[in-house]
């Protein structure tokens, strides 16, 4: 078989399967009903574990553990349905995404039914109200006093939360920073980027009980309207699971069980905060290296597969093939990773359920393949023409002149920038995070949160960042080496 039919066979239908995801209209997951929750025999609970003591991660028998008092009303619900609960880690943006995607089955994270989100799921009954508190800085408490004090002034809120919505509201002119995860805004509170982070009063006393530089005081918001409290959130027309969900908090209510729910996550955070040295999570990092490594290597190698395949098409004289390379290579090449990813997870995931494991590798090599296939373009662009024709005239065939002649020449020209590649990999891998693959950056996530500690955590995986580089720098110029001496 030809370069040009292997390329028509296998590029062609990929692409076009590609062209089909990207045309086609989402169609959002239907309703869910408790017999297909108890058929599956498992009630898949999204949340974003950054919010003590609502939802956060203790480290259990060597295990990341997700608790807190949301995962013990998802528990109960669990239990009165006769069914396991299953808990997947995501940002809090992107919960309802992953909700009307079909990831999961319902939402719990310190979440209120406000009219807008009405308009695209489900909500049960209200479980908790809570008051709204701000966190500042030690050094800044004799300055700051209610929401008023805040008039003009930087605020930090977690992305997509009620928060957002009471400090545009009732801050005159705040300046509102939005940030997925509360570690992060604390650690630009303790660095000055912002002066004061709105958030649920039982957070901001977990945060300022365990941090001694934090304080908390009371934000005096109007909690008339715009204080939903929190619920659980469904797929839109899943009535039966919301009659369910409501009988259940019906029963915490009745036996005041939120009282407990809060003091057991109170004890778990103890745990957190016994030993806070790095050592201590020295397993958190390690499950994070393995993680970035697996994903970086088995990307690198598809990518490397489907580039050839992109390249070749690239250079290829047939137009058809030639077009539905350039137009990958410049799509993919053209949009941001972060994108890709949320699109294989959340949108191929409405045909097909892919794992975040999966989808992450499957994304960040589909990515790598556009770059690699410049590469090794460019490679073989820049061998002599010369030698082909004089290999040629010599009467080896195309295909021969190509594995004998021009790609050995290629390898050695094209090695840096594949390097490259490999060690630009390593770093942009981090970004399956955002799905909840438990990379290095997903694991230093995790240790900011259990210990409360904003920079050491992100010098440590700085750090490691660094190693991995630097060392798989070495070995990539010593085999460079081995090939000009060859």
């Amino acid at each position: 078989m030809t370069i040009k039919k292997l390329l028509t066979f296998v590029g062609l239908p990929f692409m076009v399967m590609l062209t089909f995801f990207m045309i086609q209209q989402p169609v959002l997951a239907a309703g869910q009903t408790v017999s297909q929750v108890q058929a599956k025999k498992t009630l898949v609970l999204g949340t974003s574990p950054d919010y003590a003591p609502y939802e956060f991660l203790v480290n259990k028998n060597g295990k990341n553990k997700i608790v807190g008092m949301d995962i013990q009303v998802a528990q109960k619900l669990a239990d009165d349905l006769g069914v396991k609960l299953v808990v997947k880690s995501m940002d809090f943006d992107a919960l309802l995404v992953g909700l009307e995607t079909g990831k999961v089955d319902m939402v719990i994270s310190a979440m209120s039914p406000t009219d807008e989100r009405s308009k695209s799921v489900d909500f049960s009954d209200v479980y908790y109200l809570g008051g709204q508190s701000i966190l500042v800085n030690k050094a800044d408490a004799k300055i700051y006093h209610s929401k008023n004090s805040f008039n003009g002034k930087k605020v930090g809120v977690q992305t997509g939360s009620l928060q957002q919505t009471l400090a545009k509201k009732q801050i005159k002119d705040a300046q509102i920073t939005g940030l997925a995860k509360v570690p992060d805004l604390v650690l630009a509170l303790k660095s000055h980027k912002i002066d004061g982070i709105v958030a649920e009063e039982p957070v901001a006393t977990a945060y300022a009980s365990n941090d001694p530089e934090l304080v908390q005081i009371n934000g005096k918001f109007d909690l008339g309207a715009d204080m939903q409290g929190s619920a659980i959130a469904f797929p839109k027309d899943s009535p039966t699971l919301v009659a369910a969900a409501n009988k259940s908090i019906g029963k915490i209510k009745k036996q005041k069980l939120i009282p407990q729910y809060l003091k057991n996550a109170g004890q778990l955070m103890k745990v957190n905060t016994h030993n806070t040295s790095m050592w201590h999570y020295w397993a958190y990092f390690a499950k994070g290296i393995g993680y970035t490594l697996f994903i970086t290597i088995v990307s690198i190698a598809i990518g490397i597969l489907i580039g050839v395949l992109l390249a070749f098409g690239r250079l290829a004289k047939n137009k058809l093939v030639h077009a539905l390379a350039v137009m990958y290579i410049e799509f993919v090449r053209g949009t941001p990773l972060m994108i890709q990813i949320m699109f294989v997870y959340f949108g191929i995931g409405l045909w097909v359920n892919i794992p975040a494991l999966l989808a992450g590798v499957i994304a960040v090599s589909l990515n790598s393949a556009a770059y690699v296939a410049e590469i090794i373009r460019s490679g073989i662009n820049a061998i002599d023409a010369g030698q082909t024709e004089a290999s040629r005239s010599l009467g080896l065939s195309q295909r021969d002149t190509m594995r004998y002649i021009v790609l050995p020449q290629a390898l050695k020209n094209i090695w840096p920038a594949l390097g490259n590649e490999f060690i630009s990999l390593i770093k942009e891998s981090s970004i399956v995070s955002i799905i909840g693959v438990t990379d290095l950056i997903y694991q230093l996530k995790v240790v900011q949160s259990a210990t409360y500690k904003g920079v050491a955590p992100i010098f440590v995986a700085m750090v490691i960042y660094f190693i991995m580089t630097f060392s798989l720098s070495k070995l990539l110029n010593y085999v460079e080496r081995k090939m000009q001496h060859a």
